[in-house]
């Protein structure tokens, strides 16, 4: 899930919207201002409605980033680093890089974001009654009361005890506790999700037939969980047979790379295509500064080519995923699915020393006797080499 829309950073983490973040608030704001007020509280005008809708929309986004964010902060005090939050049609995701050291410091992680909106329920409620009895306008009492109300449900919901919700990590923090196998207990967790999906399904096909639209809503959250448990029942049965193998032990390597200096033309000039992804380009120091792919180098117009450098149209390294060399192969497999083309650069301090791609990933599982770890990848070599000298005759690496 990664942002269409990026906000900037709070707190060094990296925040964005995904676009169907605008269901969210099309979904609060007309319902309320349409529906809900109106046959609660007859009588304002159209316009107080409005306001009043798009005024929840916004506070509910403000409390789903903080649910958020709270899950990012606990996640870096206990050393897991964090790519950012997106917020997006069913809520937030903070995208975590590794995985916890510890059943404790998991379950710290998973519990934190209940708890902060259990807490933000406890804020808009004594809000909702100081300002009741500031004798305020009764809209701004019902927007906080129903902020509470969302943040209470959303506390509840997120505790049930099933993947991918925080209930579910808070289950799998438990049992990796008490059976002492982190896999096992992910894989667990995994099924109770897919339990709690096809219930919802079912659920919201009864409510359809009862003549109730909200069916589809339950229907669409079921769905939601039936893949998002699906996939992570497949990466924690991955993750268990590639237990004890790390980054640098199957990642490829010496890495091809260009100058960020060189031109568009000076790459692409007299050699046909190739058929790699992508490829990292180096500063004047050697470190990363980024990734190139054959796309962005079409995209650029033919009048341009000569005096487009490479580092001006490359992907910037605080958008490229990366790993080190020390790290668990287990721990990449999210960080793989969340990139467009399933590549991870590996770095060492700032030097690049390999690249991991899914191919990679796969040849690693085909050896422990294991199908496919990333559907549609081929285990074997990924792409045939591409002609001689069709990058900038100053990479490094092999020719």
């Amino acid at each position: 899930m990664n942002a269409t829309i990026p906000l900037g950073r709070i707190a060094g983490v990296r925040v964005g919207l995904h676009w169907s973040v605008a269901g969210i608030v099309a979904l609060v704001a007309v319902g309320l201002a349409s529906v809900q007020l109106p046959a609660a509280f007859p009588g304002h005008s159209p316009v107080g409605y409005t306001l009043a809708g798009l005024a929840a929309a916004t506070l509910l986004l403000g409390s789903l980033l903080t649910h958020e964010l709270a899950h990012a902060l606990v996640a870096r005090r206990n050393a897991v680093d964090v790519d950012g939050i997106t917020l997006w049609l069913l809520g937030g995701v903070a995208q975590l890089r590794g995985e916890a050291r510890t059943p404790g410091a998991d379950l710290r992680i998973a519990g934190i974001g209940p708890m902060t909106s259990g807490a933000l329920a406890l804020v808009f409620g004594l809000l909702g009654w100081l300002v009741h009895l500031a004798d305020a306008h009764v809209l701004v009492v019902a927007v906080l009361g129903y902020l509470a109300l969302l943040n209470v449900v959303l506390a509840v919901f997120n505790l049930l005890p099933a993947a991918p919700l925080d209930g579910g990590r808070v289950l799998r923090a438990v049992l990796w506790w008490w059976r002492g196998d982190r896999y096992q207990a992910a894989l667990w967790s995994a099924r109770a999700g897919l339990g709690l999906g096809g219930l919802l399904v079912l659920g919201g096909v009864v409510q359809l037939f009862r003549q109730s639209t909200e069916g589809l809503w339950t229907i669409l959250l079921g769905l939601f969980l039936l893949a998002m448990a699906g996939a992570e029942t497949h990466q924690a049965r991955i993750a268990s047979a590639l237990a004890g193998t790390l980054v640098g032990e199957v990642m490829s390597r010496p890495v091809e790379t260009a100058s960020g200096h060189s031109t568009v033309e000076g790459v692409l000039r007299g050699s046909a295509p190739p058929r790699h992804h992508q490829m990292p380009i180096l500063g004047p120091s050697g470190a990363a500064e980024g990734v190139i792919s054959l796309r962005r180098l079409r995209a650029v117009p033919d009048a341009e080519r000569s005096t487009t450098t490479l580092r001006e149209i490359a992907e910037p390294m605080e958008r490229v995923p990366t790993a080190r060399p020390d790290e668990p192969l287990s721990a990449l497999l999210a960080r793989l699915s969340a990139t467009t083309d399933g590549h991870v650069l590996v770095l060492s301090g700032r030097a690049l020393v390999g690249i991991i791609a899914p191919s990679d990933i796969n040849r690693a599982a085909a050896e422990r006797g294991l199908p496919a770890a990333l559907p549609g990848v081929a285990p074997g070599p990924e792409t045939t080499e591409p002609p001689p000298n069709w990058w900038y005759p100053g990479q490094q690496g092999p020719r």
